[in-house]
């Protein structure tokens, strides 16, 4: 027995025009649509809503027995970072090894000219362009022993022809006040006989005892009454006077 012919067996055009006509042609219908249309936004009020009752009944988690643990913050590194850590090494640098420090830059540093004398030479007195031949240590000396020391000290030395020597005095950190031992160097240099012969005095560089001591340039002759005014001028009337 012949299985019937399928409805859409291959046909002429012809045949399936006539077909059409006498509506002969089944077509079964289109199964339904499974497509879910997609729910409505939710408002956040509701998302709270909806939160706070489903953690109605949640309870939290005791942490009696929990053991913290203080975990490493690293931080992302930035375009910057390499930069930056410049300053850090040259602080490193200076806390660990003193490189980098400048006595000049600190408030112990002292400096200063006599008659006639630029500024820039204590300036290169301290950064030692001058030749330094001849030290003393007055160090924990009295201020009566300090200065008998000091004078003698200094007489050798314009004796003997040393016009840079360096005098240790220490930096007076233990005393409650000023560092007194340090101030009468400068006074007795600056004020006393010995301002005849000082060019200029700075405080040493760190290789020399630093703020704790002072460098003294002497002159090979002291200076002459008549080549001096309390200003560090020549008396020009006094000088015309005696060549008249």
């Amino acid at each position: 027995m012949k299985s019937p012919k399928s409805t859409f067996s291959f046909k002429s055009f012809e045949e399936i025009k006539t077909l059409l006509k006498a509506k002969s042609i089944f077509f079964p219908q289109a199964p339904p649509s499974t497509h879910e249309e997609c729910p409505e936004p939710v408002s956040p009020e509701l998302e709270e809503k909806l939160f706070q009752e489903a953690m109605t009944d949640v309870a939290p988690i005791s942490r009696d027995n929990c053991v913290e643990r203080g975990l490493p913050t690293v931080f992302p590194e930035r375009p910057g970072d390499e930069n930056d850590s410049g300053p850090l090494l040259k602080l490193k640098d200076l806390v660990e090894y003193g490189t980098g420090f400048e006595v000049a830059d600190t408030p112990e540093y002292i400096e200063g000219t006599m008659y006639q004398v630029h500024p820039d030479v204590a300036r290169r007195l301290h950064r030692g362009d001058y030749s330094i031949q001849a030290y003393i240590n007055l160090h924990r000396l009295n201020v009566s022993s300090a200065r008998e020391t000091l004078e003698k000290f200094l007489r050798w030395a314009v004796t003997a022809g040393k016009t840079g020597v360096l005098i240790v005095h220490g930096r007076g950190l233990s005393s409650s006040a000023e560092p007194i031992l340090k101030q009468k160097v400068v006074e007795w240099l600056t004020r006393g006989p010995w301002r005849k012969w000082v060019v200029a005095y700075a405080s040493a560089r760190s290789c020399d005892g630093g703020a704790g001591a002072t460098y003294v340039l002497l002159r090979r002759l002291p200076i002459s009454k008549r080549f001096k005014r309390p200003n560090g001028r020549k008396e020009k009337g006094k000088e015309e006077k005696a060549n008249s």
